[in-house]
């Protein structure tokens, strides 16, 4: 299975401002894209979507820390997973978890969604 991924990568002009107002709670910050679909080759149409916002906070206090992201007026990814931005981690822990701490333990709403920019690619998946 190919190892790049369809969706939206975080501008450093969104990255930043968004890294001051939530800091990272672990030493490993990603905030780098959000997922559309994993496994694409390098010739997948673009998603249409350019920008998001950032609606809530998914931590379950052992080292994965998510940001949910609404894309097209909702959170729910096409797989059954849900739209987010892995955050920070904490040692042994990987980016794909954030899919697991947001399942069982679900998120927190922040008190004010961000309207973030997101630019539509196909990239290398972070480990």
């Amino acid at each position: 299975m190919s190892k790049l991924v369809l969706g939206w990568l975080l501008p450093v002009a969104e990255r930043d401002p968004l890294l001051a107002l939530i800091p990272p709670r672990y030493p490993r910050v990603m905030a780098h894209h959000v997922t559309l679909k994993p496994g694409v080759q390098r010739d997948h149409a673009l998603p249409r979507q350019t920008e998001g916002r950032v609606v809530g906070l998914a931590d379950d206090e052992k080292g994965v820390q998510a940001l949910v992201v609404e894309i097209g007026g909702t959170t729910d990814r096409p797989d059954g997973s849900t739209y987010h931005i892995t955050w920070s981690l904490g040692p042994g822990r990987d980016p794909v978890e954030s899919n697991d701490v947001i399942r069982e333990r679900g998120w927190s709403p922040l008190p004010e969604p961000q309207h973030i920019a997101l630019r539509p690619a196909v990239f290398g998946s972070q480990r």
